[in-house]
């Protein structure tokens, strides 16, 4: 029972390190020059969804590569 709550943390702990990174990224892209005319919170969600988006997809894909490299050492025993 103790390994499905180590895994939802791990998880958990992936999902937000990599949606931070992805933000920290884009922030640093000055995205928000390109789109002047609309409102400064309306590029600040679209940021925030992007960077969602963008970790969540980086971070699922991390975590089945590990998931795949334990399967795979596992059965190798």
């Amino acid at each position: 029972m103790q390994v499905y709550g180590i895994d939802a943390i791990v998880r958990i702990v992936s999902h937000f390190s990599f949606i931070y990174l992805a933000f920290w990224g884009l922030r640093s892209l000055r995205v928000d020059t390109l789109f002047r005319p609309l409102k400064e919170t309306q590029i600040r969600i679209a940021i925030t969804m992007l960077a969602i988006a963008i970790g969540f997809t980086c971070s699922t894909f991390f975590l089945e590569i590990i998931l795949l490299c334990k399967n795979i050492f596992m059965t190798l025993n």
